[in-house]
């Protein structure tokens, strides 16, 4: 139901920012007498988990077992993955597919009509069920749809959160701080609304988009992230940022995912000279970890000085590559390029934000009625790097587990205190809207080439620096302009931006997807590195795992 054109304070008994696989995994797991709001930042499927190409993990095959599935994941993890919430997500992979099916999601199927199972990096087993090559979109357009036919589900498309209102905000400080709904901007009308509800839930996804080059769409701003901090939540692990391996390098294509289900049915990648080259980094090959795949292709276009490599899966039949990639296939013979008888240029870029708000497993944060679901949390699940399509599984655990918490919790007698309406008589139309795009272009090209794949202490010096020189000319601009999309993100993006490098600055070591070159080695103890509000006072509390069970080997 569109209720964008109503006035502009909205009450309801739950907030959901975002529309991607945690957002409305959450919606349509929430009592149908529950009023919800969806804000979409964009178009509802205008996010993450339209663009995921791979699959959802699961223990469905009776080869597997759920121990398998914890013992890869806390391996590609780097042995940082909180077991609790490893053991939580993966018992929590057949239910998230039993409501995937009932609400109607179309998986590939095998010859026996059963589901398909794929293999990806860092899996031991089968365990990927898919859509072909594009499982996002038929879970999103799937799940959009449904919620699209719930009328207790009010949906607010291109409406842009700004920032979270709490009780501590409205100088309630008597009592335990408790989220009371957020200010988002009408992007249309440019209008900003009050949304007022007992529970606000944060599904807006990652950060990537702090990086040059990225896989992510647009919206990939750190918006939660930043706005719950600002709230004051922790925030944790912020300096494992994912490079996914292999995005098309190509002129006429922005942002395209070469799915590692190629690698994960036999693709190879190779150099120019035609030679497979992994097998010199790792024993799995291509298929070890996306950190391992990420750095050794970054370290051999370094060392030859070449723009990208290359992925080739030309020796499978043409039959087997356009049945497993016909999305693949078409896109690319559209750029030029027959997977079937030509390899693919590739190159890694910015994938998946491993940290975020810090959530118990019922994604609630450290405010009472807040809660962070998806890429925008930390639930301990990825640890140092996130093992292939474990995080649409996430979503959905932990969306249903969000769902089940606001439930029971519910109170019929819940009042919304007073909330003054968005007060923006002090500021002038900006003048110069050149302003955030050059900080905006500034600032990802400093994380692209200060806090990338490889990392020192100095290129990180360097990278902070600048992005506080950046924090203070756009802190300037939102206090003296009205805001806009453009401004909100660019706010949200550099706090996020200075997360990531101060997080990365307090790990001295190399593990998972943060490798330094000041310190190589691992470290010999398990620590996250936790931001506490509001002065980034860091720290490194151990992690919360069994050591006799699950020991660095």
């Amino acid at each position: 139901m569109d209720m964008s054109n109503l006035s502009t304070t909205h009450h309801f008994d739950v907030i959901i920012v975002g529309s991607g696989g945690a957002g409305l995994s959450l919606a349509l797991s929430l009592p149908q007498h529950f009023n919800i709001a969806v804000l979409a930042k964009s178009t509802l499927t205008d996010a993450s988990t339209y663009f995921a190409q791979g699959g959802v993990a699961a223990v469905l095959d009776e080869t597997d077992s759920i121990e398998q599935h914890i013992d890869d994941t806390m391996i590609a993890g780097a042995h940082l993955c909180e077991l609790d919430a490893v053991k939580h997500t993966v018992e929590g992979g057949k239910p998230s597919v039993d409501f995937l099916l009932k609400h109607g999601v179309q998986f590939t199927l095998d010859e026996q009509e059963q589901l398909h199972l794929t293999r990806e990096g860092g899996h031991s087993q089968r365990r990927i069920i898919h859509s072909a090559d594009a499982t996002g979109k038929a879970i999103s357009t799937t799940l959009v749809q449904r919620a699209q036919e719930k009328k207790n589900i009010h949906i607010f498309e291109n409406y842009i959160a700004i920032d979270l209102i709490t009780s501590h905000k409205l100088g309630l400080k008597q009592q335990d701080n408790r989220a009371v709904g957020l200010y988002a901007l009408d992007e249309t009308t440019e209008t900003v609304h009050t949304f007022l509800a007992p529970s606000t839930a944060l599904a807006c996804g990652g950060a990537m988009k702090a990086y040059l080059y990225t896989s992510n769409p647009d919206i990939a701003t750190g918006d939660g992230i930043a706005m719950a901090y600002r709230a004051g939540c922790r925030v944790a692990n912020m300096e494992f940022n994912q490079f996914h391996p292999t995005c098309l390098y190509h002129p006429q294509a922005r942002s395209f995912l070469i799915t590692e289900a190629m690698r994960g049915e036999g693709a190879y990648l190779r150099l120019p000279d035609g030679e497979r080259f992994m097998l010199r980094f790792d024993e799995r090959a291509e298929l070890a970890p996306r950190d391992i795949v990420a750095r050794a292709i970054d370290f051999e276009i370094k060392r030859l000085g070449i723009r990208h490599v290359w992925l080739d899966i030309t020796h499978k039949s043409p039959e087997f590559v356009k049945e497993h990639f016909p999305t693949l296939y078409a896109r690319l013979i559209e750029l030029g390029i027959d997977i079937t008888k030509d390899m693919i240029p590739v190159v890694p870029a910015a994938h998946y934000t491993c940290g975020g708000v810090m959530v118990d497993e019922n994604s609630q944060t450290d405010i009472d009625g807040l809660y962070a679901i998806g890429e925008t949390s930390y639930t301990g699940l990825h640890g140092a790097n996130r093992m292939a399509s474990n995080s649409l599984l996430e979503c959905f655990v932990y969306g249903m587990s969000a769902a089940r918490h606001i439930e029971q919790n519910f109170s019929a007698d819940y009042k919304s205190p007073a909330v003054p309406a968005w007060d923006d008589t002090q500021v002038t139309n900006p003048d110069e809207d050149v302003v955030i795009l050059q900080n905006w272009d500034e600032l990802r090209a400093t994380m692209w080439n200060y806090v990338g794949i490889v990392r020192t202490t100095k290129r990180l010096e360097r990278a902070l620096h600048r992005i506080e020189m950046l924090k203070r000319e756009i802190t300037e601009y939102y206090q003296d302009y009205q805001v806009s999309k453009n401004l909100i993100e660019l706010r949200n993006l550099v706090l996020v931006s200075e997360m990531i490098v101060r997080c990365a600055m307090q790990r001295k070591e190399s593990r998972g997807l943060h490798f330094t070159l000041d310190y190589p080695e691992l470290s010999g103890e398990l620590r996250k590195t936790v931001l506490t509000p509001p002065d980034f006072k860091v720290e490194q509390p151990l992690v919360n795992t069994d050591q006799a069970e699950y020991s660095m080997n």
